[in-house]
């Protein structure tokens, strides 16, 4: 069975960092693509960023790209999600997902961890 687990979301000043990270397990994790999605309050889930399973190619939403960085340990069945120059409207509960394309298309991931809260304030 295959579970992902988020972590490292907190509170955080405009301006600040954050690293995400989310542990796989289950299935091979180095053979599949990671996502990270985010849903802010009132609104869909949207992409914002993902890393293929091959040569670890990454993709941004443009609302995140330059600040936040997506990378993999395949050794450690882990992918993070570092967050930069954070904004208020970076504020979400973040998601990582797990499938076979680095896309933005959510019905490409078929598994999904539970997600964590990251607020950030003005």
């Amino acid at each position: 069975q295959v579970q992902l687990v988020e972590s490292g979301g907190g509170l955080v000043q405009a301006g600040g960092s954050l690293r995400l990270s989310c542990a796989a397990s289950g299935r091979t994790f180095s053979r599949y693509a990671m996502g990270w999605f985010r849903q802010a309050p009132g609104k869909e889930r949207e992409f914002a960023a993902a890393i293929s399973w091959r040569e670890s190619r990454t993709f941004y939403a443009d609302s995140v790209k330059g600040r936040f960085t997506v990378s993999r340990d395949n050794a450690k069945n882990t992918v993070y999600l570092q967050m930069n120059s954070l904004k208020p409207e970076d504020t979400a509960v973040y998601y990582c997902a797990q499938g076979d394309a680095a896309v933005s298309s959510e019905k490409r991931y078929d598994y999904w961890g539970q997600g964590t809260q990251v607020t950030v304030s003005s």
